[in-house]
């Protein structure tokens, strides 16, 4: 029996290859984005590699009931769904001020709101037999406070605690659930969010196959890259004050450079 995967924000980055990469181990795919264009394409392409049915539904993310129109159609269509990659998220950067309310709420909504409810859904329809898996992506951020960039640190903090929890209550009953912790990432997310530049980025392929090796061993969470793994150390050993100001000193740094160039 061939296993079906569902991905978030499956068109670009990270969970374009996330799809690309369950495709090529055989998983179907259930592709979730706004831009059904994008999903089309892609959806056609793995498709064509691999043999694998692929199902697109365009949708965003971010408007409420958003998850549960999701899980009704995938329901109609008759799908059970294996794997979980609740992917889709986004962030700004800035000063807190400088950005309306509105958009803090959509994202709030985004990358916590429907990221809870798409799990509430389908962990409900895994528990009841037994088997599954889920993975959250959070971030390197979800480890320590990150002034300018304060309610996508903020919500990804989020995704990691309410991940490792679930981990705790259901390890034992067949469901596996993974947050999928990367850092700085070449993708258009990352390009648009950080005002920080680095030139140790990671490739979404690299980001993808760390967390489907560590879904294999069942544990709660996964950072990607060793650089990215001693940086998070900080945010649990450095007081939490003291690693703010350094964060917050070196956003106000790019930020300022960023302005005069």
């Amino acid at each position: 029996m061939s296993t079906t995967a569902l991905i978030t924000g499956a068109s670009s980055g990270i969970g374009e290859q996330f799809a690309r990469q369950l495709a090529q181990r055989g998983n179907d795919l259930v592709l979730v984005a706004r831009s059904k264009d994008k999903l089309e394409r892609l959806a056609a392409e793995v498709s064509a590699q691999h043999g694998v049915k692929t199902h697109v539904i365009a949708a965003d993310l971010s408007l409420p009931g958003a998850a549960l129109r999701i899980h009704t159609e995938i329901s109609e269509l008759g799908l059970r769904i294996d794997l979980l990659v609740n992917n889709a998220g986004f962030g700004l950067s800035g000063e807190f001020l400088n950005h309306p309310v509105e958009s803090y709420r959509e994202q709030i909504m985004l990358n916590v709101n429907t990221l809870m409810e798409m799990t509430h859904l389908f962990l409900a329809d895994m528990a009841a037999r037994k088997s599954g898996a889920i993975i959250n992506v959070a971030s390197l951020l979800s480890f320590m406070p990150f002034p300018y960039c304060s309610v996508y640190s903020g919500t990804k903090a989020f995704v990691l605690s309410f991940t490792e929890s679930l981990w705790e209550e259901y390890r034992h009953r067949g469901v596996r659930v993974l947050a999928l912790c990367p850092g700085p990432t070449d993708t258009n997310f990352f390009r648009t969010a950080s005002e920080v530049e680095t030139k140790s980025k990671r490739t979404p392929a690299q980001v993808v196959a760390t967390a489907l090796r560590a879904l294999k061993t069942n544990k709660g969470f996964v950072i990607d890259g060793a650089n990215n793994y001693f940086t998070a150390l900080l945010g649990r050993v450095l007081p939490r004050a003291t690693l703010a100001k350094i964060l917050g000193a070196a956003m106000r740094k790019s930020i300022e450079q960023r302005g005069k160039s």
